[in-house]
């Protein structure tokens, strides 16, 4: 009898899986719609969309990098926010960017991204550069109450073609809109550096 039941035992488990070792999950990645910027479209669709994905390294991306050009990377916030946030009257780079974004996208609520939405959109050639102006509009959904959700403005790019014939930004300025009693996109920088 013992034996009848050790059989049914075996027969029992080889019939299923429980022993068997299963393929592994691929690594969960993060959303990305990043493409080579090879035209300044694509390098503002790279913004947007890194804004929108959270990710740091594509949004990082968007600026010049030394390597592969002589321009280095800076931003020059809108004189509101000079006198609030002194460390926006430094020289701002790359670095700070990246602090400024890891912050901010530690506030941002779950499953919910940063949207901007740019208008008035004007552009000036130049060879191997382009100056591209803008109004934004920059909703930040955060789960810090005391951080304002949007934000608006008007910024310029100055952008260039490095030596891999990819398009960056070398230089942002960020100004008030007079007639708009929201924050800039300088403040938010300020308050999450």
């Amino acid at each position: 009898m013992k034996q009848l039941y050790f059989i049914l035992f075996a027969l029992l488990i080889s019939g299923c899986d429980l022993f068997t070792t299963r393929s592994a999950e691929s690594p969960s990645q993060s959303r990305s719609d990043y493409q080579q910027a090879v035209t300044p479209d694509l390098l503002i669709s790279n913004l947007v969309n890194s804004l929108k994905d959270l990710n740091v390294q594509n949004y990082l991306s968007c600026f010049s990098d030394s390597s592969y050009s002589q321009k280095v990377f800076t931003f020059s916030a809108a004189s509101s926010a000079l006198s609030q946030y002194p460390s926006l009257s430094e020289s701002w780079g790359k670095k700070n960017e990246e602090a400024y974004f890891n912050n901010l996208k530690s506030k941002v609520t779950s499953n919910l991204s940063i949207t901007l939405t740019l208008s008035d959109v004007s552009e000036s050639p130049q060879g191997d550069s382009l100056v591209y102006m803008a109004s934004y509009f920059l909703d930040v959904p955060t789960n810090d109450k005391t951080l304002p959700q949007n934000y608006q403005g008007t910024l310029t790019f100055n952008m260039i073609r490095d030596s891999r014939s990819v398009w960056s930004i070398y230089y942002w300025q960020d100004s008030k809109t007079s007639s708009v009693n929201l924050p800039t996109w300088s403040e938010l920088k300020g308050r999450n550096y």
